[in-house]
């Protein structure tokens, strides 16, 4: 699961990377410097990992498909693809045009079409072959980045990378007592485990010592259950936290170094897991995949066995050249060879630390903490407008005064109240958006959310009666009257309050202007709306309470004179809400709690409030199945496919979404629907099945939406030309987009 989400998030953060680009010095040799996080020197399209080394990899490539600002697929990329938002028409472009269909035998094909006049920024051209290497390079067996292209179903990828596998997963898989040296000799098993020990303890003795230092406890035990691996014994040692990791990575040691580093990779301390990485041949396999075909020199097909609705995010590639990254002497279409000897990346992980490819930069070198790049004349957008562009390593709490000081053009701080009042004070305005500083800000990629256990609050142990909802739909719109405060409270203009348990940067969100949107939880047991546009806070809050009593009373709760005096057979008069709040109430829904435990102690209920010092707590509970409720955030992708989330598998037999042993929502006509949505690539009919699913979800009230927060970058004023930056830039559609576009003052 850890793994799983390794993989999400790393595919989250490449689609967040075109919002934290940078630009460059207008015209001239003065370079336009970017604050940044640090990087990791993981600069390949292929094996960036971090979204800070991502985006150095970004400003180098092109991919095959492009996002709108809506962060939708443009498939006319080669011609130009006209879209509105905002009121206003943009046209997109691409490295080529795409024409999806889906055939009577259940398959479907993706055919692209290239531009012809394209050239990577070394002037090699860039055509149908590179993309092929590039998706052969992402499918081969041994390949261990983030990328996830070869898990879809891709016609022949099952007969392609079956029958080899990496040395390292081998040699982990039989153990270290293993007796048959059949793949390989004996001193390369002793060596492996040697190495591998050693540095495994030093690596999770890092991770020890940091918990230490958080106050989170000193022993590996402690450790564990702070870095989300609890179940270790008292008397572990660094060494079994260690390996009690690598078991849950089930061997993939480059995961478990890139993703759980407490400071050192495994391979800072003597264990390279690149050093294992070739394949091994354990049996027979096909040549090539099948449904990867050249159907000429600038066009390719690839076939799905079945329809599977984020199949497109996967196939926009970044377009990486063969000449560069593989060897063109082992290519041969044809004969099947594409670039390199099958399970052998070795010249492309020879590359990672500078990138080349299409993109409107070229990568120059990366000394003293800074990325320093230079136009590409060649990129087919046209040559960047500003010559140099650099990526400066910056401390989160230096962003905001580099850009106040000169040092800094372009950075992203965290937007928090006490940043928003500096940019403020320095604007003579007094706004966020004057004469120093620019604010641009984008929805988060998520939402925050209160859960409830369907299974924990329910009446009479149905978790899907009318009643059990009706139990849940009380709490939820006591908890839904005080989002706003709490949100504004927290926030201030930096976020807003959701009614859809979906991130507002999703294409499939409902919109306030649609004819079926609702404010979640603003209607009463009959249907009715709970507040008018005339009443007062107070009248609002005895709304409320007035409409949570009808809940109850539907619920089979005993009402007296405005009081629950009694609970229906399953259910209870108290309940306990957990929020991760560093034991300070330190969270952004922390008020609403307050505010509704005091609402709730009005009408005879309790509601208990328990403020976690280690957010580690709230997830060791929930897989303790021990949380009635919780405040919590989702992270999101550009496809809003809701499997992972809300998928229950009942009368299935599929496996259950990875929220479900929490939730507990077990709804086959919301599970059909997701379905469903995953199995057609027809955008609006997807909006309306998703808009249905997520009525289904907010009918279940295991789910009470919060808040969409902002993320802010800023620019100076001063310095950058801002006619020149990308307009209505978006969650999705960031700056660094058209940064060929920009130019300095």
């Amino acid at each position: 699961m850890k793994k799983k989400l390794a993989l999400l998030m790393a595919l989250v953060m490449v689609c967040i990377s075109v919002l934290a680009g940078c630009s460059g010095g207008g015209g001239g040799s003065k370079p336009l410097v970017v604050g940044y996080s640090n990087f990791s020197s993981k600069f390949s399209p292929f094996f960036a990992d971090s979204a800070y080394d991502q985006d150095v990899s970004t400003m180098t490539q092109v991919s095959l498909l492009n996002m709108d600002r809506m962060g939708a697929i443009v498939e006319k990329g080669k011609t130009g693809e006209t879209r509105e938002y905002n009121g206003t028409d943009y046209t997109y472009y691409g490295p080529a045009d795409l024409t999806v269909t889906e055939n009577k035998d259940g398959t479907v094909t993706y055919d692209f079409d290239l531009r012809d006049d394209m050239t990577f920024s070394d002037g090699e051209p860039l055509t149908a072959d590179d993309v092929i290497f590039s998706m052969y390079v992402l499918c081969d067996p041994t390949y261990d980045g983030s990328a996830t292209l070869f898990a879809l179903p891709i016609k022949g990828m099952d007969a392609y990378r079956k029958g080899m596998a990496s040395l390292m997963s081998l040699l982990y898989s039989a153990g270290r007592d293993n007796t048959d040296f059949s793949l390989w000799d004996e001193a390369t098993q002793t060596k492996f485990w040697e190495d591998l020990d050693k540095a495994g303890e030093a690596f999770a003795q890092e991770i020890i010592d940091y918990c230490k230092e958080a106050g989170l406890g000193d022993t590996a035990k402690a450790a564990g259950e702070a870095w989300n691996f609890p179940g270790l014994e008292d008397n572990a040692t660094a060494k079994d936290l260690f390996y009690f990791m690598a078991d849950a990575y089930e061997g993939d040691l480059t995961s478990l170094s890139n993703t759980e580093t407490a400071g050192s990779s495994l391979a800072d301390l003597g264990f390279n897991p690149e050093d294992y990485a070739a394949g091994v041949k354990t049996g027979d396999s096909a040549e090539k995949i099948e449904g990867i075909e050249k159907t000429g020199d600038y066009s390719l097909r690839v076939t799905l066995d079945e329809v599977d609705a984020q199949a497109i995010y996967q196939l926009g590639v970044a377009i990486a050249p063969l000449h560069y990254y593989g060897d063109k002497e082992k290519y041969d279409y044809d004969n099947n060879k594409f670039g390199f000897d099958k399970g052998d990346l070795s010249t492309v992980r020879a590359k990672t630390t500078e990138p080349l490819g299409a993109g409107p930069y070229k990568f120059v070198k990366f000394e003293n903490g800074v990325v320093s790049f230079e136009g590409n004349d060649s990129y087919y957008l046209g040559a960047p407008k500003t010559k140099n562009v650099q990526f400066l390593e910056s401390q989160d709490q230096d962003k905001l005064n580099g850009v106040i000081t000169g040092t800094i053009d372009i950075t992203d701080p965290t937007y928090s109240l006490d940043n928003v009042k500096a940019i403020c004070n320095e604007n003579s305005n007094g706004e966020v958006t004057g004469d120093k500083i620019t604010t641009s800000t984008v929805e988060n990629l998520g939402y925050g959310y209160l859960a409830m256990s369907a299974k924990a609050v329910n009446v009479g142990g149905e978790l899907g009666s009318e009643q059990s909802k009706d139990l849940r739909k009380a709490f939820a719109t006591v908890f839904s009257r005080y989002r706003d405060v709490t949100v504004d409270s927290y926030y201030g203009e930096t976020a807003s309050v959701i009614n859809y348990p979906i991130s507002n940067t999703s294409w499939a969100a409902p919109q306030k202007t649609d004819a079926d949107y609702q404010v979640a939880f603003s209607k009463d047991v009959d249907g009715n709306d709970i507040y008018t546009s005339d009443m007062s806070d107070e009248e609002k809050d005895e709304a409320a309470l007035k409409a949570a009593l009808g809940f109850f009373e539907a619920a089979g709760y005993t009402v007296t004179d405005g009081k629950v005096t009694a609970a229906p057979e399953g259910a209870k008069l108290d309940y306990e809400v957990w929020i991760p709040a560093d034991g300070s109430g330190d969270h952004p829904s922390f008020m609403m709690l307050n505010l509704a435990s005091d609402a709730l102690k009005k009408i005879g209920i309790t509601l208990n409030v328990k403020d976690l010092a280690n957010s580690a707590d709230l997830w060791d509970g929930l897989d303790a199945d021990n949380v009635p409720m919780w405040c919590a955030a989702w992270g999101a992708t550009p496809d809003p496919d809701m499997y992972q989330v809300y998928y229950s598998g009942v009368e299935s037999g599929l496996t259950p979404g990875g929220s479900q042993p929490y939730y507990d929502i077990a709804d086959p006509e919301l599970d059909k629907l997701i379905l469903d949505g995953r199995t057609s690539t027809d955008q609006a009919y997807r909006k309306t099945v998703y808009k249905s699913a997520l009525d289904i979800i907010l009918d279940w009230a295991v789910e009470v939406p919060i808040y969409q927060r902002q993320n802010a970058i800023i620019f100076s004023t001063e310095r950058v030309n801002m006619d020149t930056v990308t307009p209505d830039i978006t969650t999705f559609y960031g700056w660094l987009n058209e940064i060929q576009n920009i130019e300095m003052n």
